[in-house]
């Protein structure tokens, strides 16, 4: 999974978060680097590369390997960074002489902390793909690494959320289908728990995760509510967000969440217990496509701990229609990550043209496409089912290449929007609320004077 995740926050410490906890971000944001660096050659040199993802260094290499066919002389060397440790990181590097010269970047607040230290890259755009080059790209992708008429950095990839993927063979043994209204996903639980089998399973104690069940909640009640409260054109103390952290908690209290869900993480802890085939359904987006395939199951399945298991075929699903108001529960996305050029890097050149080849290039968006965990920016670009293998070919390929063809149309943004104390407000609402420590209405209030506190600090 790619984004990173806030740390957990409690509802009581967010009241005074909501007033006075946004001075940090206001900081960092009005920071940043000008263009100190040089530019260098455009064909060689070495670029350091920092990021939070690929969390393979072995898909990161993958991803240089290809990139040097064109550009044998350019050395990129990759530097992971835990996502925990990210954020700290990266401010005192990108305010030094010593740090990356290109750097992962994603929409919302990282953009807000570390946009600043960036090279325009709308120019580097043009010059690759034309003044039209916005059409060529995934719009949901640009528009979330835009700040300010600033692209801060170019997209690789996108990701959508707001779906869920389920384990077909387990549906079948018990002649179910998947559940399309609430009512229908708690009898389906039932049915799973009587023969001793896990039903859903998501890591509550993350961030990212609870916000994409809420926004798919909300997205039931009432379509893009939660997108305009983002924008801030609604309140978050409003039914419709009441309703829905009514409805998050009904999925504790029903048992449709799993036991321990508050304090499980969504990786490695559900991950693994999904694709151990210790639970029927699990909350994740697009980046999940890559286990449909044969490859990509069998080496999960086997970093799990498990010798010598069978891979199992895994389809998406739409969120059920928890509200019962037979609205669609759209998906929503943006930029899975994008690349910065740091500005005060010394060899700005080269680090665009491995940032344009990652991100406009044919080659290198084939690259993205064929790993499917993320999907490719660049318009043509999709992956080669020629090459990839799937589980069970005949009942995975139709259903998936539907849900990857119906990512284009989608418009929702996910994080870009948002900034972290308003991302870390949702987590301790959801937490609040599943644990009964805060009612929804109370946690939908202080959402709200997050919400108005970030306003404010931005004016």
């Amino acid at each position: 999974m790619r984004f990173p995740f806030r740390s957990k926050t409690t509802l009581r410490s967010l009241a005074a978060l909501a007033v006075a906890g946004l001075t940090g971000l206001g900081l960092v944001a009005c920071s940043g680097g000008s263009s100190q660096g040089s530019a260098g050659s455009a064909t060689s040199g070495t670029i350091n590369w920092w990021g939070w993802t690929p969390t393979n260094t072995a898909e990161a290499n993958d991803f240089i390997a290809a990139f040097n066919k064109d550009y044998p002389n350019i050395k990129v060397n990759f530097k992971l960074i835990g996502i925990s440790d990210y954020q700290a990181a990266m401010r005192p590097a990108l305010a030094s002489n010593n740090g990356p010269d290109v750097y992962d970047l994603q929409p919302g607040a990282y953009v807000q902390q570390f946009g600043s230290y960036a090279e325009d890259l709308t120019s580097s755009a043009q010059g690759a793909l034309g003044s039209d080059w916005k059409s060529k790209l995934a719009s949901i992708a640009v528009d979330g690494l835009t700040s300010n008429g600033k692209l801060t950095a170019m997209p690789i990839g996108s990701s959508y959320a707001g779906s869920l993927w389920y384990n077909t063979d387990l549906f079948k043994q018990y002649g179910l289908q998947p559940p399309k209204t609430l009512s229908d996903w708690k009898q389906v639980c039932q049915t799973f728990k009587s023969h001793g089998v896990g039903c859903f399973a998501q890591g509550a104690a993350q961030e990212g995760f609870d916000q994409d069940t809420l926004q798919a909640i909300s997205n039931s009640i009432e379509p893009g509510y939660w997108t305009k409260a983002s924008k801030g054109d609604a309140k978050w103390d409003s039914p419709q967000i009441v309703q829905t952290l009514s409805v998050w908690k009904d999925l504790f209290g029903s048992g449709i969440m799993q036991s321990g869900a508050l304090g499980a993480q969504q990786y490695p802890d559900v991950n693994n217990a999904f694709l151990t085939g210790k639970y029927a359904m699990v909350m994740m987006g697009s980046w999940y496509t890559q286990y449909a395939t044969q490859a990509a199951m069998t080496q999960s399945i086997s970093a799990a701990g498990v010798a010598g298991a069978k891979p199992f075929p895994i389809l998406p699903m739409q969120f059920p229609d928890v509200a019962g108001k037979g609205n669609t529960s759209e998906m929503f996305g943006d930029a899975d990550y994008g690349l910065a050029v740091a500005s005060k890097s010394q060899n700005k050149s080269a680090a665009e043209t491995f940032v344009k080849w990652m991100s406009t290039s044919t080659k290198g968006q084939q690259v993205v496409a064929d790993r499917l965990d993320t999907t490719p920016v660049l318009s043509g670009v999709a992956p080669d089912f020629n090459t990839i293998k799937f589980v069970d070919p005949a009942q995975q390929s139709g259903p998936v290449n539907d849900y990857l063809k119906k990512l284009v149309s989608v418009n929702e943004p996910r994080f870009a929007l948002l900034n972290a104390d308003v991302e870390n407000a949702f987590l301790a609402a959801a937490q609040s609320v599943a644990s009964g420590s805060a009612t929804p209405q109370a946690a939908a209030t202080t959402l709200q004077q997050a919400a108005d506190a970030a306003k404010a600090q931005n004016k």
